[in-house]
């Protein structure tokens, strides 16, 4: 094909190009070295680099360019993978123990499996489209639709695709092209097609995920035009490629982000109850919501602050990043205040500085803002001002924002809320220290929350950073990211759309994406619809209800019955600290989401491909959200690898059925996986007054489980790397049933530099059929309860300073 041709191929619409043939790419020669492979083809080449077995990367570096090594994502290091390479009649296969590539020479071709099982090839590979001019998507400099550079890749016809970062669109995503731009969706209901935290992945229902290793904006097509292709578009950039396997989801998952970083463990109050509105104006505000939460027995972990902080209008003020000492004469002391009764004090941040703040013309001296082409500070319009972009690219924009985080620090603030970091608006002629603003639009976010974790882990570097943002990139979570769902419409759609939002950014390694609870746009007061959203809050990752203040979204400020049922919500949250807490461990060890799709429990079955109405909590908890106004009855999912228990009512569910269950205005349907170990403690006030020196712990017992086990993390809750310094217990549980004894054990693991509690266990047995014939711990005949009516038998462990406990009964 000539050169003129190409450009007339270019030129066409990108619907039509799927109708002409693969570019004539030719296959030259191939070598290896370096620990990758080099192919060489007519227009370049393509270097092919495992990292493990089950990660294998590819760069296309077509002629006349040579290849970017900078990964923004991407940080491990390639390991000594052991390869084979084998030549055969016209074709080349690369191979580790896990991934293989076959390089097919004529017609060139490059495919990936995974232990002998296909999962993805390319199709055209590397080419050059043409954008879509209606789409608005035009080169500011021509006026002209933009020349593209795309991947393609072959796709089954019968496979789901989910990724693309923040999205709701239904769980399986294939049929939408998707845009790769950062933007915030305000008010969106049960769809959304571009929401504020895109990424540049694809996961497959075969088990796969392929990661495109390239931040610039373009798009990501899952197949839209119906021709069995996925496509990444962009602007420029690498030509980069990972494809990440496994023998499970879990697999998958923990070697995505092995490769992209793991997410530091939260400070432990994190995983409490929030108070936050739009906003609190004053310091009597504050104190006032903070001091009813006390009165009315409601836990309460931290308090944050929207932009009435540093002033008293939304507009004018953005960039004051100071106490308005008007409104809070005397910050240091409040905040004081505030953690002598457990709370925290979590302040609003932007990365806007309008022409009208107290820091405009500091920021302009010390050329803190984004430029325009000739270096001068760029200034534009939006909601809140006229206004410029912290260049957070920059090292004295880096410098300027950190030194603010690190006095607010300093005053006694342990939270950071960064908002409208997409950024909102970010006009294409702005100009950063790294690039345009369309190359690096999708890294703001991503280079924002690294500038915090970086500062802290300088500064601070005890303490977990709570790093509050929208948006982000791939790999992201390894800064501590802890991502919400956008400003939400507060109403039945807003609610319908969250479980698949949290549940794909699980799969996609940010485990801690979460929503306003009770919707955040549009005064509406809907006390069934608050209830249901905090009820389903209690099994997301951050319980933090957050509404515009016309309606309030704290619930010490609801009528009594919406009040009541939101005090039994979040006090069951506390309740179950042991057990999330511990599901923020194992996100932190091995990547693994807190909520986990139903994909993950059944990966072969095609009918739970796109179920996000029921999901798993962790590994043991089967939650079912109510997401209807008036809705009496729910379709529950029971997996078919375990029988299911009420969390409620101690009714057994027989699994590998849907069926219908009658709903209770109490709670959401929760069932708990039989064989499993749930450990609970009672309720704090707040989280500085947790422990697990008296511990509930709760084993579902069924005659179908032959063994079971459960675990629990226990530290300081603030000291960061406190594992991998050894300032950590974690509790294994196990259970055997042989013959008609049951024999559960508890073991505990110390790290070397931490002190582990006496503790008293006061254990529940569920679904004991009949009065055991006896009771041992520790081999000694022990005193128990059993209850006829709920066939729970209770046994108390009293106290003790060894670490591993048994309890055998007789059944």
């Amino acid at each position: 094909m000539t050169s003129n041709s190409l450009l007339k191929l270019a030129a066409l619409p990108l619907a039509l190009l799927a109708v002409y043939p693969a570019q004539a790419r030719k296959f030259e020669a191939v070598s290896e070295r370096d620990g990758q492979l080099e192919v060489r083809t007519s227009d370049g080449s393509y270097l092919i680099k495992p990292y493990s077995a089950g990660i294998i990367e590819t760069t296309f570096v077509p002629k006349g360019e040579s290849a970017d090594p900078a990964s923004h994502a991407v940080v491990l290091a390639p390991a000594a993978v052991k390869t084979t390479l084998k030549q055969k009649a016209g074709a080349i296969e690369y191979a580790t123990p896990g991934l293989s590539v076959t390089i097919t020479k004529s017609p060139f071709r490059i495919a990936y499996a995974y232990k002998g099982k296909p999962l993805i090839a390319e199709k055209r590979g590397y080419v050059h489209v043409q954008d879509d001019p209606a789409a608005g998507s035009k080169d500011i400099n021509k006026g002209e639709a933009r020349e593209l550079e795309a991947i393609e890749f072959a796709l089954d016809k019968d496979e789901a695709l989910y990724g693309a970062g923040s999205r709701a669109v239904g769980m399986n995503r294939r049929g939408h092209r998707f845009t790769l731009y950062n933007k915030a969706n305000y008010g969106y209901g049960d769809r959304s097609e571009l929401m504020g935290y895109t990424m540049p992945i694809a996961l497959s229902s075969k088990m796969y995920a392929i990661h495109f290793d390239n931040p610039q904006t373009g798009y990501l097509d899952f197949d839209s035009r119906k021709d069995n292709s996925l496509t990444y578009e962009a602007i420029g950039g690498r030509k980069t490629y990972q494809v990440i396997a496994g023998d499970s989801w879990e697999d998958v998952i923990g070697n995505y982000t092995a490769l992209t970083g793991r997410q530091p463990l939260p400070p432990r109050w994190a995983f409490g109850n929030f108070a936050m509105r739009f906003g609190y104006h004053n310091e009597k505000e504050a104190r006032d919501t903070v001091n009813k939460f006390i009165a009315d027995d409601i836990p309460l972990d931290a308090v944050v602050f929207d932009l009435y902080w540093f002033g008293k209008e939304v507009k004018g003020t953005m960039g004051n990043l100071a106490w308005d000492k008007d409104s809070f004469p005397n910050p240091e002391a409040m905040i004081a205040d505030f953690k002598a009764k457990g709370v925290q004090t979590v302040v609003i941040t932007e990365p806007f500085v309008v022409d009208t703040s107290k820091r405009w013309q500091e920021a302009v001296d010390k050329k803190v803002l984004g430029t325009d082409a000739d270096g001068k500070p760029l200034a534009y319009d939006f909601f809140f001002g006229h206004t410029g972009l912290i260049d957070i690219f920059s090292p004295q924009g880096k410098r300027w924002f950190w030194d603010i985080y690190k006095g607010l620090r300093q005053q006694g603030v342990t939270g950071v809320w960064g908002d409208l970091g997409e950024p909102e608006v970010h006009p294409t002629a702005l100009h950063h220290a790294t690039g345009t603003a369309d190359q690096v639009h999708n890294i703001y976010g991503h280079q924002w929350a690294r500038l915090v974790a970086e500062g802290y882990r300088q500064d601070f570097p005890a303490e977990r950073p709570f790093i509050l943002m929208r948006a982000g990139y791939s790999g992201t979570q390894r800064y501590g990211i802890i991502p919400w769902s956008g400003d939400v419409d507060r109403g039945w759609g807003g609610l319908q759309s969250q479980p698949e939002i949290a549940l794909q950014m699980g799969m996609q390694g940010v485990g801690y994406m979460h929503s306003d609870l009770g919707g955040f746009a549009n005064p509406v007061l809907d006390n069934e619809l608050y209830r249901r959203w905090l009820q389903y809050g209690v099994f997301q990752p951050i319980f933090r209800p957050h509404a515009q203040e016309e309606v309030p979204s704290e619930p010490v400020y609801r009528e009594d019955q919406t009040k009541a049922m939101a005090r039994a919500a979040i006090r069951l949250r506390y309740r179950l600290l042991p057990y999330n807490y511990t599901l923020g461990f194992d996100n932190n060890q091995r990547g693994l989401p807190l909520m986990r799709p139903m994909l993950y429990e059944e990966p072969g079955n095609a009918k739970v491909r796109a179920m996000s109405s029921t999901y798993l909590w962790g590994k043991d908890f089967l939650v079912t959200p109510v997401l209807k106004q008036g809705q009496t009855t729910a379709e529950v999912y029971f997996p078919a690898r375990s029988a299911w228990f009420d969390f409620y009512t101690g009714e057994r569910q027989a699994g590998g059925a849907t069926r219908s269950v009658a709903l209770s205005p109490d709670h959401v349907p929760v069932y708990v996986r039989a064989g499993a170990f749930i450990p609970m403690v009672n309720v704090v006030r707040t989280t500085r007054d947790y422990s697990t020196k008296n511990l509930e712990l709760h084993y579902w017992h069924d005659a179908s489980v032959e063994a079971g086990a459960g675990k629990l993390y226990d530290d300081d809750g603030l000291t960061a790397g406190a594992y991998e310094q050894g300032k950590y217990e974690l509790l294994r549980f196990t259970s055997k049933l042989r013959d008609k004894t049951l024999a559960l054990r508890v073991a505990s693991e110390i790290g070397k530099q931490y002190q582990r509690p006496e503790r008293g266990i006061a254990l529940t047995v569920h679904n004991i059929g009949a009065a055991p014939s006896s009771v041992r711990i520790d081999g000694k005949v022990a005193v128990f309860g059993w209850d006829e009516k709920t066939g729970q038998l209770t046994i108390d462990l009293p106290a003790s300073e060894q670490a591993s406990r048994s309890i055998d009964i007789a059944l």
